[in-house]
């Protein structure tokens, strides 16, 4: 799908001529629309102790927690969801009743973030190669219908605390780093700040890709979490 979406990308730049295609994608998950999938929106409104213990299940491909998982990014999240490409993993946060009440994915980390690559000291050799060692929180959404100070803030130091565990235990290698990109005039990343997060700056707004010169997309905050005190250190090597 990668390289797929390479070739697409240099043609629409005028690089090369891919043949006619031959037939309709044969991954018609592309475009089928998400499933409705049954959910309780009544309020959750109290204090955080009352929903406590909020559990993180690690959801895998096909179960009925990653069916709802879909459902709640593509009807809530302003980004939607959309199929991912590489390593990555989703976390349904459930209250103590078993309510679903927080999602996050978490995927490949940007090529190329200037205040995240001076804040790790890595020269190009160094990001290239350990790159696959740094995380995005790609999506995080809280349920609109729970009202619950110290959630949003909870879930992150949860995730955190098990992200690398669970990465090393799927893919057979450790994370050091958790970036994330706040969009700034949508967001204040007050939950970010409150978990331990690390603002770094700001990006170019030439998407996570780094494509092209110019601004293509909402300047974000840069935020960071190291897994380990050593992580720049660790990705330097």
């Amino acid at each position: 799908m990668a390289c797929r979406t390479l070739l697409l990308k240099l043609e629409a730049q005028g690089h090369l001529e891919l043949p006619v295609r031959r037939r309709p994608p044969v991954n018609g998950h592309r475009h089928r629309e998400v499933v409705q999938v049954e959910h309780d929106p009544s309020p959750i409104e109290c204090r955080l102790e009352e929903l406590q213990p909020v559990r993180l299940e690690l959801l895998l491909e096909g179960s009925t927690g990653a069916a709802l998982f879909r459902f709640l990014l593509q009807r809530y999240h302003y980004l939607g969801h959309r199929t991912c490409v590489g390593e990555n993993l989703k976390y349904l946060a459930r209250d103590r009743q078993g309510r679903p009440v927080a999602c996050l994915l978490f995927g490949s980390a940007a090529w190329k973030a200037a205040a995240r690559d001076h804040w790790i000291g890595w020269e190009p050799p160094q990001r290239v190669g350990n790159l696959h060692l740094l995380t995005n929180n790609m999506r995080f959404l809280v349920v609109p219908w729970a009202k619950v100070p110290y959630l949003a803030s909870h879930v992150l130091a949860q995730v955190t605390s098990r992200l690398s565990a669970d990465w090393q235990a799927k893919y057979g290698h450790p994370i050091y780093l958790v970036e994330t990109f706040v969009e700034c005039e949508r967001f204040r990343a007050t939950c970010y700040r409150a978990a331990g997060w690390t603002h770094l700056g700001v990006t170019t707004g030439r998407t996570r890709n780094d494509e092209g010169t110019g601004r293509r997309v909402p300047i974000k905050a840069i935020y960071v979490r190291p897994l380990r005190p050593d992580a720049p250190r660790r990705l330097c090597q």
